[in-house]
């Protein structure tokens, strides 16, 4: 399967056209992460043959689950809310590998830097998004890694009840592809 291309599939199917419209923008000044392995090390995020997923792989895996979660949240696809979810997803693990993709070994302040260009680019994200949904977004990318994320002072007094309920959700489910838990039903 080409990740790449099944990301892009399951975005045009669930955002709003705008929100579409701004991931493809978006996507062509990205780093090109899509490829390299979620673990520099091949210590985590291993399948059961023992592989390392590609980013590419691991967000699909996030990608996928959410779309079927946003319920949770009353968020119906193809509206602002559902652009919100989709682009934190799709942004979390952008600089992996730092912001040209040039490390060796991944970034453990990826979640800020993506966060941090988030925040730069602020008026184009609210052509799209309102104000609050924005800000969820941003902290989305900033805390997807829970009490391990960049920010977090003393990880032992992280509490997902500081922060909107979406940031424990991507938490989640980047725990789940973490330990191999989402499995992929091709409904084809």
């Amino acid at each position: 399967m080409n990740y790449e291309i099944e990301i892009d599939k399951i975005l045009k199917e669930n955002m709003s056209e705008r929100g579409y419209k701004l991931w493809i923008g978006i996507k062509t000044i990205l780093p090109d992460a899509w490829n390299n392995p979620t673990s520099s090390t091949g210590k985590y995020h291993l399948k059961e043959d023992g592989s390392v997923p590609t980013n590419a792989h691991h967000t699909f895996e996030l990608l996928y689950s959410s779309i079927k979660l946003l319920p949770i949240f009353n968020i119906q696809k193809n509206t602002s809310k559902a652009d919100m979810i989709l682009f934190a997803i799709s942004l979390h693990d952008t600089f992996k590998y730092g912001e040209f993709s040039s490390r060796k070994h991944t970034d453990s302040t990826h979640d800020k830097q993506i966060a941090d260009v988030i925040i730069e680019n602020k008026s184009t994200f609210l052509k799209l998004l309102s104000e609050e949904e924005f800000c969820i977004m941003e902290k989305m990318a900033r805390y997807h890694a829970g009490r391990w994320a960049t920010e977090i002072g003393d990880r032992n007094k992280f509490n997902f009840k500081d922060f909107p309920p979406e940031v424990l959700f991507i938490h989640i489910l980047d725990m789940q592809s973490t330990n191999n838990l989402i499995k992929i039903i091709d409904q084809k």
